[in-house]
């Protein structure tokens, strides 16, 4: 097929428009094309007059290979994914994965496709029982610290926007799309520009893909939790669950997910080379949705082709850090995020149809290891610790979490009344003065970033809008050390992947890495 871009529609083109519109654009008439496909779609809404959407097509044409041979760039290309050629040297136990999130669960896909039986631990639990104790826990505040929004089948990003969106530049992206469609995701993530599942959706996917590795033979174990490694002479022998169990094992993926502070001080204790790796951290802060979409589609933002607005908004400040927003939800929720007793985490969660009230996004600022305070690998877990508990204390030390509206976080007093903009956090929210407890320099670089991107994006500094406090787990404060081309850390057989190692930020490139690291063991075992 021949593949073309930057097809440009109106928002109401049908489909004979469209087709006469790919004819123009390839230069051929109307009846050459025998059909096309979508590959990608996304809004254009710089023009708020006209807004637009620039589509790309592959098209099979009557004449196609004359066509080809004319313009020999124009093929689509072929993003098949192909599985790597075995290794020789003998598994005696089958491979085992820690942890169910992406990675994980792409590591886990793989290395059953292509027979190596793997076993998969969690430490949290399915994803039936993982929803009715996270759901608890937003009614009650009744807290389980190993089956929460951090730990359980489907990893932290179940409970998020379910977002598919990737900076990263590699072919097995697709294979992470075409997997998730085939577990009931929508088509729409293989060519939407801004791909997202929602957490409604996202649930069963994950429960399908795990029904299928076990369908190749793989196994699950659920609240097992890696508690100590073994090794000898520098390779992995066996590993430890739950403190009284031990598992021979010659392979171990570490698929940990940026939550696992335990597992990181095990390791650490294990030898296990470990740096310290920037991250960010600041607050949620929610609008009403319906500014976001007047805002970005001006008289467009009912129009029933737009999907509810989102935004993206970055500040370089005067004292040298970053302002930017980070998994902004549209149409979403701030939720509850802990994993450990005695502490408040915020993250934002949609579901697939993006149709609540609020937009929200966290509002983040760098964090470089110098500001750690210590040089000790897991000084930046313990930054976040310190902001998470003393959260707790500011939300009323019952999970509720702290609020400030942005009026009041500019003038720095502490927020007493609620406006038009309602939390949307649960339990509960209790008002605090959120810039006076945060470090300086961020405190001044988020109220310096506000007035900015208020000028940018209408009523995003309005009085009434609502930060929630803190976000902390923006991505893992450490890095797993691995050799780039057999990507095993310091003990052999030992591979940390995804999020949690420092290798990956988002679903999509956490499946990625996972199935990198699949391949990688694949390469140099056989899966007999």
């Amino acid at each position: 097929m021949v593949r073309i871009h930057d097809v440009k529609l109106n928002l109401d083109d049908k489909e004979e428009v469209i087709k006469k519109k790919i004819a123009k654009k390839l230069k051929v008439p109307i009846d050459y094309i025998v059909r096309y496909n979508l590959f990608k779609e996304a809004v254009d809404a710089r023009n708020k007059e006209d807004i637009r959407l620039v589509c790309g097509y592959d098209v099979e044409l009557t004449k196609e290979e004359v066509y080809l041979k004319k313009f020999p760039n124009m093929k689509s290309p072929d993003n098949k994914y192909q599985y790597v050629e075995c290794g020789e040297l003998p598994l005696t136990y089958a491979p085992i994965v820690v942890g169910t999130g992406p990675c994980g669960l792409f590591a886990g896909l793989i290395l059953a496709q292509m027979g190596y039986n793997p076993i998969i631990i969690e430490r949290g639990k399915h994803i039936d029982a993982r929803v009715k104790d996270v759901e608890n826990f937003w009614t009650t505040g009744n807290f389980n610290p190993n089956s929460n929004v951090q730990f359980g089948e489907g990893g932290a990003g179940t409970f998020s926007d379910g977002k598919l969106v990737t900076q990263i530049k590699n072919k097995r992206g697709t294979k992470v799309l075409e997997e998730f469609v085939r577990a009931g995701a929508p088509e729409e993530i293989l060519y939407n520009n801004k791909p997202h599942i929602g957490t409604d959706i996202l649930r069963d996917v994950v429960k399908n893909i795990r029904l299928e590795i076990e369908k190749l033979g793989g196994e699950f174990r659920f609240e097992t939790c890696l508690t100590n490694i073994k090794e000898e002479n520098g390779k992995l022998v066996a590993i430890e669950v739950n403190n009284c169990e031990w598992i021979n094992a010659e392979v171990c993926v570490l698929a940990l997910g940026h939550s696992a502070r335990d597992t990181f001080s095990m390791l650490h204790t294990s030898n296990v080379e470990i740096a310290q790796k920037p991250f960010a951290m600041g607050m949620r802060i929610e609008h009403l949705q319906e500014w976001i979409d007047e805002a970005q589609y001006g008289e467009f933002k009912d129009h029933p082709n737009l999907r509810p607005a989102d935004y993206k908004a970055v500040h370089h400040c005067d004292n040298g850090r970053t302002v930017y927003s980070f998994c902004m939800c549209p149409g979403g929720y701030v939720v509850a995020s802990a994993s450990e007793e005695n502490a408040i985490v915020t993250n934002g969660m949609s579901e697939f149809k993006r149709d609540g009230k609020n937009a929200n996004s966290g509002i983040l600022v760098n964090v470089k290891p110098e500001d750690f305070g210590s040089e000790n690998p897991l000084a930046g877990v313990e930054l976040q610790r310190n902001l998470e508990k003393l959260a707790y204390k500011l939300g009323g030390e019952n999970y509720n979490a702290p609020v400030q509206t942005v009026g009041d976080f500019l003038n720095n007093k502490e927020t007493t009344k609620i406006g038009i903009v309602k939390p949307t956090y649960k339990p509960d929210v209790k008002g605090a003065n959120l810039r006076a407890n945060l470090p300086t320099e961020i405190g001044n670089s988020i109220a310096e970033a506000i007035e900015v991107f208020g000028k940018k994006i209408k009523n995003f500094d309005h009085k009434e809008a609502i930060f929630t406090g803190f976000e902390t787990r923006s991505s893992s404060p450490i890095r797993i050390f691995r050799e780039s081309k057999t990507f095993e850390s310091n003990i052999s057989g030992l591979y940390p992947a995804g999020e949690g190692a420092g290798y990956a930020g988002g679903i999509t490139s956490a499946g990625v890495d996972g199935i990198m690291v699949a391949e990688a063991i694949a390469k140099k075992y056989c899966n007999n």
